[in-house]
């Protein structure tokens, strides 16, 4: 999961001294996350590709405003976000541009091997959840348990209030609760209270 920490060392490497190592490294971090989010907007492979280059390009090209931003996940989203709806202008195709719409691709669901053993068929059946979720719980859920997002990021990327946010995350981590034999739930449940 990217860190904006990290992301903004790479970005006052890069604007500072011009370092390539840097730009290529958070070409590798983020590159299939935009991707990934540009295409769920898009529903094109081939557009969302070319889109996150241009990202990367423009990133190059602008390398001495890299040290202004401050929240850089948000930024890099945003900025996909914004590309490709004019993309979409452009191209005429207005009715893809409401979220509840946009095709989600999942990452693999991975778990802390040491907090939780699961078998290979609970993970088809988280995944299948996962996938089963309506969109909108669906895309929120990506972008904060596997992008690694703020809720607060989130909620500005989409235009929605936070509280609609951490609905659709509840919504989300329960149906996942659901699909999980009792004892795992019983021991997520234990933990949970544990760090309250």
């Amino acid at each position: 999961m990217p860190d904006n920490d990290h992301i903004k060392r790479l970005l006052y490497s890069i604007a500072l001294d011009n370092d390539q190592v840097a730009y290529r490294e958070l070409f590798i971090l983020l590159h299939q996350p935009l991707r990934q989010f540009a295409y769920s907007i898009l529903k094109s492979g081939e557009e969302a590709e070319e889109l996150v280059s241009d990202i990367f390009l423009r990133i190059w090209q602008k390398k001495e405003e890299l040290t202004e931003i401050d929240a850089p996940l948000l930024y890099f989203y945003t900025t996909a976000k914004n590309m490709a709806i004019n993309r979409l202008t452009k191209q005429k195709r207005q009715a893809a541009l409401e979220a509840k719409g946009w095709l989600v691709q999942m990452n693999q669901t991975s778990h802390d091997p040491e907090q939780i053993m699961m078998t290979e068929e609970m993970l088809q059946q988280i995944r299948k959840t996962i996938h089963e979720l309506p969109d909108r719980c669906k895309l929120i859920y990506k972008l904060v348990k596997e992008d690694g997002l703020k809720q607060k990021e989130a909620a500005d990327l989409l235009q929605l209030s936070v509280k609609t946010i951490e609905a659709q995350l509840a919504i989300a981590l329960r149906r996942i609760a659901r699909c999980m034999p009792m004892e795992i739930r019983n021991t997520i449940r234990t933990r949970i209270s544990l760090k309250k």
